[in-house]
């Protein structure tokens, strides 16, 4: 039973994730994370899918091997961020939902500013 709801709740988190490269109010690392975390307990199969076959298993096969992010990959995710979320502050006209994006964006910023960065001289053994 703690198998299947923690299949469940990987591709849940895989849907959100993949929703979340595309919605600036959803995080995608943390749901793609926590994907890879319920999968390494429930299911080898689709853990292996996660790091090997899906988009987003370089970027975690990087984090378990260094616990950082690669060195272009910080910028790109800020910029990305940054167009999102400008655009959906240029879209929305209530008041409420801006200055809740808004306060959104500077936490995930922060977060993203925080995160380490492993440059290529560090990557080589």
């Amino acid at each position: 039973m703690q198998r299947t709801i923690l299949i469940i709740i990987g591709w849940l988190a895989v849907v959100l994730g993949t929703l979340g490269v595309f919605l600036p109010i959803l995080p995608t690392t943390p749901f793609i994370l926590l994907a890879a975390w319920c999968f390494s307990r429930s299911s080898p199969r689709f853990h292996h899918w996660l790091l090997y076959r899906s988009w987003f298993g370089g970027y975690l096969r990087f984090w378990q091997k260094h616990k950082a992010m690669p060195a272009g990959a910080k910028p790109r995710a800020i910029v990305v961020i940054l167009i999102t979320f400008g655009l959906s502050l240029w879209v929305v006209k209530m008041m409420w939902v801006r200055i809740l994006l808004l306060i959104i964006l500077f936490c995930l910023l922060i977060f993203m500013w925080r995160l380490p960065v492993v440059d290529e001289k560090q990557q080589k053994p």
